[in-house]
């Protein structure tokens, strides 16, 4: 056999390998299709690409790019791969995984995101025949997730009888939902071995996340998939509830849709009007000033104004809930990086008057910053207070009576952290309040209707905010 002759013969065994595996990968989307009609969107926006030489899988949020060669090599030793390799890819598009990944820890992110989304397809109910379950990745899984929430294992496996006891969500604890946001958030303040954490990555690894680097800005693929993940989520309220467990779905489709905004845009809402000595560029023509002084010396013919009005940060009161049911490593990191922003905000006033509550059912520790230095001092060393049951008056009262005592004279408004279980005021105070929440929950005691309230996730994972 001449070159000529295997060269022709090696391209026809490329065609039949590429053929064989496109059957595969539509094959894989048909099943989806089918089996979860709520996801037939999402994969037509993401169809499947053969790639030679990728030696593996990856998604850019428009292909989802694929080896032919790899991938009939992995379907021979796990038929349902092809499936497996599809829902993974898909998941990480429709949670928005790609989005901020220069901002992260990557290897850990990398991870949590692999998890969360293994997590979810183990828990949708396709057929067994094309999608077996894996008993060692849910071993692990299991296992993850009650060392992320110790004190709810029994009530996460007995959640029937304590739902017969009547017991409310606060009291049984329940288990916190399986996101890559709150896997990641774990990893980092876990310890995981190496080991560990490299058998976890073999079990959840499909795709390689190599094209993520580049989705660190809203392009216009993730544009369109934040629009698929609110149909997603949509089509599966409506979705028969009997065919398809959805509860890490819905979780992770709750933290991938909800809208993010600038908390720096937040603590602006809560500045007052004060007079800042500087220049003020809008008013002052320098043309003007200029040729006064050229032409008759020292008379300018504008005098500069040394004072404008500006928001200022100055007299407002965060409130932390430091009782049993918030985590403590999560308060201490939203206090920290709500001090970083003021002080790093153009609004910081030299000199503050900033009340810092640390309550549970009752106001344990108040703390007043009063300049930068202070703010550095208290940053250094911040130290949580009181474990107690959660009742929002005691610190309502609390700021009240700072009021009447003049020690906040122009109070503009009270940021409070919580998880929003306890007793909240009936009348409303004469300042704005927002109440800050460490997660989504539906079971959540409804807010005063003149109460503000928002979802504020790690500063690693976000730079702002979240809104409900």
């Amino acid at each position: 056999m001449t070159k000529t002759d295997q060269k022709q013969a090696l391209t026809g065994q490329q065609q039949q390998i590429r053929a064989l595996a496109g059957e595969l990968m539509q094959l894989a989307a048909d099943t989806i299709v089918v089996n979860l009609r709520f996801l037939d969107i999402a994969v037509f926006a993401l169809p499947a690409r053969p790639k030679e030489g990728l030696l593996g899988a990856s998604t850019d949020g428009k292909y989802l790019y694929y080896d032919p060669l790899w991938l009939l090599l992995e379907c021979r030793e796990r038929p349902a791969f092809a499936l497996r390799l599809y829902l993974h890819s898909l998941l990480h598009c429709i949670f928005f995984h790609s989005y901020g990944y220069d901002k992260l820890d990557r290897k850990l992110w990398d991870l949590a995101a692999d998890l969360a989304v293994e997590n979810t397809i183990l828990e949708l109910s396709l057929p067994a025949a094309t999608l077996p379950s894996d008993p060692q990745l849910l071993s692990e899984i299991g296992e993850l997730g009650r060392a992320m929430n110790p004190e709810s294992e029994e009530v996460y496996h007995h959640s029937v009888l304590w739902n017969q006891m009547g017991m409310s969500r606060r009291e049984k604890k329940k288990k916190l939902p399986f996101t890559a946001e709150n896997i990641y958030r774990y990893l980092k303040d876990s310890g995981l071995s190496r080991e560990k954490l490299g058998v976890l990555k073999e079990l959840s690894f499909r795709d390689e996340h190599i094209s993520w680097e580049v989705l660190t800005q809203v392009t216009p693929s993730l544009e369109a998939f934040k629009k698929i993940a609110e149909r997603v989520k949509a089509d599966l309220k409506s979705f028969s509830k009997d065919k398809v467990k959805s509860g890490s779905l819905s979780f992770n489709l709750t933290e991938a849709t909800r809208e993010k905004y600038d908390y720096r845009q937040i603590l602006q809402s809560f500045a007052t009007f004060a007079e800042d000595m500087t220049v003020s560029d809008e008013e002052f023509d320098y043309i003007y000033y200029t040729y006064g002084l050229s032409t008759y010396g020292n008379m300018p013919l504008v005098e500069p104004l040394e004072y404008r009005e500006a928001k200022k940060i100055r007299d407002f009161v965060i409130a932390i809930d430091t009782s049993a049911s918030c985590r403590n490593g999560l308060v201490e990191r939203f206090l920290k990086q709500t001090l970083t922003v003021l002080k790093n905000s153009e609004s910081f006033f030299t000199r503050v008057n900033i009340h810092i509550l640390q309550c549970d059912d009752r106001v344990r520790r108040d703390d007043v910053i009063t300049d930068e230095q202070t703010l550095d001092a208290y940053m250094k060393d911040v130290k949580m207070e009181g474990l107690g049951s959660t009742d929002f008056r005691p610190a309502f009262e609390y700021v009240q009576k700072l009021v009447d005592e003049r020690k906040l004279e122009n109070i503009k408004g009270l940021i409070y952290f919580t998880d929003g279980y306890g007793t909240y005021p009936e009348i409303m105070p004469p300042y704005k309040t927002l109440f800050v929440f460490m997660d989504e929950d539906d079971h959540r005691p409804r807010l005063p209707v003149w109460a503000m309230s928002v979802v504020i996730g790690d500063e690693e994972e976000n730079e702002g905010s979240e809104t409900e």
